[in-house]
């Protein structure tokens, strides 16, 4: 039996190079001027996608992703991976969600693509680091979920069950769901496997509608028409039926203040040796600045 499974993946703000234009005036993390990477945690819910896809022929991956017209790209990485077609959630509405209006977002898309067995995400995003997107799309959906997923043991579709084992506080656990269900993975979980020559060749040109200039729209139309798996899925709000009011900053009762690049720098430094004597002056000093004690 094949699967229908649905990945969700993020093009997230390189956090490693986060500069002073990094805000704009809103109060917004300003994504259009940070680089931008795949978050590596969703890169991990697509392995585990592709060696269920592996498991079980015939199966099909779905990716979704929701930002800028330039978040395409993780779609085409994943098309390089392995995945069979991509969809991309943009509007200008949709700017500034926090994480219920966009897990709200999410979940309209996802009821758009319809019916599927498995939906898989990373953890959280590097981004913002809540881990709330995936619960609470599980929840907006009435469906069950598996957090800090480690490994997908097995699945059976005729039973309609998966065994999972998920990581916890001072070790592992396994555990057994009932399908349709929303699992999130661990960046601990198996890495992604690199990009597929083959595919990279056949994916390249793939764009959504509003990446392409009116030029490249124009030169790659013919081309889309004999290959029509180049024309990745973008949709906008009314596309999912979404109510405004529960989309972007209208839906989002988080704001962001201020994102701040902060590196420690020692004002001053001490070499200590081994010696009784340094040791005592230092756990002196510790209990003096009551750090210890």
């Amino acid at each position: 039996m094949s699967l229908k499974i649905v990945v969700l993946a993020k093009q997230v703000p390189d956090t490693r190079n986060v500069g002073p234009d990094a805000m704009t005036p809103e109060g917004t993390v300003n994504r259009a001027a940070l680089p931008a990477v795949f978050n590596p945690e969703d890169l991990n819910a697509l392995e585990q996608a592709l060696r269920l896809k592996e498991q079980f022929p015939g199966s099909t991956i779905s990716v979704l992703t929701m930002g800028l017209p330039k978040s395409a790209e993780v779609i085409r990485e994943a098309l390089y991976r392995g995945a069979d077609q991509g969809y991309v959630v943009t509007d200008r509405p949709l700017g500034g969600a926090d994480t219920l209006a966009t897990s709200y977002t999410l979940s309209q898309a996802i009821k758009k693509i319809g019916e599927c067995d498995i939906i898989l995400c990373g953890r959280q995003a590097i981004d913002g680091d809540t881990a709330q997107v995936g619960p609470q799309i599980a929840e907006k959906l009435g469906l069950p979920q598996v957090t800090y997923t480690e490994e997908i043991l097995s699945l059976d579709p005729a039973q309609k069950k998966i065994v999972i084992r998920r990581h916890i506080d001072g070790g592992v656990e396994t555990v057994e769901a009932p399908l349709p269900l929303v699992v999130t993975v661990n960046g601990s979980a198996a890495p992604c496997r690199p990009r597929n020559v083959k595919r990279l060749m056949k994916y390249k040109n793939a764009t959504a509608a509003a990446e392409r200039t009116p030029e490249q729209a124009e030169a790659l139309a013919a081309l889309i028409a004999k290959k029509p798996y180049l024309d990745i899925t973008q949709w906008g709000a009314a596309d999912i039926e979404a109510d405004p009011a529960q989309i972007g900053k209208a839906g989002s009762p988080t704001n962001v203040k201020a994102v701040q690049n902060i590196v420690f720098k020692a004002k001053e430094s001490r070499t200590l040796t081994s010696s009784d004597e340094d040791i005592d002056t230092l756990i002196q000093e510790l209990l003096n600045e009551k750090i210890i004690g």
